[in-house]
């Protein structure tokens, strides 16, 4: 029970930290965490693991993450922010593939003990990376467009923009995850793993979506709260 107890516990930390952060530095913090996120979850993906019954790789939960926060920006701040956040994903993206690459340049000296597993773990990166890049940025603006969607529908059906946080919330995160999970695991992992585990990784992945979009929908109604009693001090 180790892994899906170290699955529970990231979820509960990580968003524990998103709505921290979003309550002490505003939209700037849950900027730091997109980079954040983006940077350790490109690395932590490389790992495979059995949880729950479900193979399935690591970094689901960091990825899930930048939806939130593009939820929360989208909600509280408005759509040019939740836009801004998702193409600071891609930018970091990018320059971490760079700056990781150029580490592999390096002679390494004698003494040299880690030399062997950068190479392992950064000799990958690159397709890792340019398969997060394009489906991150073609997944996060479909949940940004889509969330609008839902929010103008919701809205026109209760005259209220407010109600129905969590239908739009869960409803563009589930479908935006469901294409993500897809596009990139066999972006990122066909060739790698025969046929069997790859759409193993997948339905594990997208099972783990479908958690991580339920538990943060209590998350965005606290990011709500500290919107409100920031208007209202």
């Amino acid at each position: 029970m180790t892994n899906e107890i170290l699955l529970v516990a990231s979820i509960v930390v990580f968003y524990g930290a998103i709505i921290l952060l979003y309550r002490f530095f505003g939209r700037e913090g849950l900027f730091c965490w997109t980079a954040i996120a983006t940077i350790l979850a490109n690395i932590e993906v490389l790992r495979v693991v059995d949880a729950f019954g479900i193979e399935q790789t690591l970094g689901n939960v960091l990825f899930a993450s930048t939806f939130l926060v593009t939820d929360i920006l989208n909600e509280e701040e408005g759509k040019k922010y939740a836009t801004k956040a998702a193409w600071l994903g891609v930018i970091t993206a990018i320059v971490f593939v760079v700056v990781s690459q150029s580490w592999l340049l390096y002679e390494p000296s004698e003494s040299d003990w880690a030399g062997e597993g950068f190479q392992i773990v950064f000799s990958a990166v690159p397709r890792i990376v340019i398969a997060s890049v394009a489906v991150f940025c073609i997944c996060q603006h479909f949940d940004i467009w889509i969330y609008r969607l839902i929010w103008k529908l919701t809205t026109g059906i209760t005259g209220s923009e407010t109600r129905f946080l969590w239908v739009r919330n869960n409803g563009s995160t589930l479908i935006s995850q469901a294409i993500n999970t897809v596009l990139y695991n066999f972006a990122a992992f066909y060739g790698v793993y025969d046929m069997s585990t790859l759409i193993s990784i997948c339905v594990g992945g997208y099972v783990i979506f479908i958690v991580t979009s339920l538990a943060d929908t209590p998350v965005v109604y606290m990011a709500r709260r500290i919107k409100r009693n920031e208007k209202n001090s």
